[in-house]
C-alpha cells in the first residue's frame, strides 16, 4: 500500500503538481452542472452548455495524447461532456420537441 501511495505522490501528474490541482478543481464545473439538473430547462443556456461539452470532448481526447498520462483529467472532462450533453438535451427537448400548451378559454 505505502509503494502505491509513494509512486501517486511522486507520479509527474500527482499532488506536488499543477496538472494535479488545476483538474481536481475543474470538478466543481461539472458539480454544479449536476446541480442544475434540476434547474427548469427554460433557464439553462445554450452557449454555456455547448462550451462545457465542447471543452470536455476536446481536453477528453487531449489527456490521452499527453505524457504523462492525466487520468484525472480525462476523468473530469468526461464528466463535463457528459452532463453538457444531458443539460443540452434537456434544452432541446423542451425548446424544440415539447409540444406547448393549449390556452385555457374562460368564458
Amino acid at each position: 500500500m505505502a509503494s502505491k501511495l509513494a509512486a501517486f505522490w511522486n507520479h509527474p501528474a500527482g499532488p506536488k503538481t499543477i496538472h494535479f490541482w488545476a483538474p481536481t478543481f475543474k470538478w466543481g464545473i461539472s458539480i454544479a452542472n449536476v446541480a442544475d439538473f434540476a434547474k427548469p430547462p427554460e433557464k439553462l443556456s445554450y452557449p454555456q452548455q455547448i462550451a462545457v461539452t465542447a471543452t470536455g470532448v476536446v481536453w477528453s481526447r487531449y489527456s490521452t495524447v499527453i505524457t504523462p498520462k492525466n487520468w484525472n483529467l480525462f476523468s473530469v472532462n468526461v464528466a463535463m461532456a457528459a452532463t453538457g450533453i444531458y443539460q443540452l438535451s434537456r434544452k432541446i427537448r423542451q425548446d424544440y420537441m415539447s409540444v406547448p400548451e393549449a390556452p385555457l378559454n374562460k368564458v
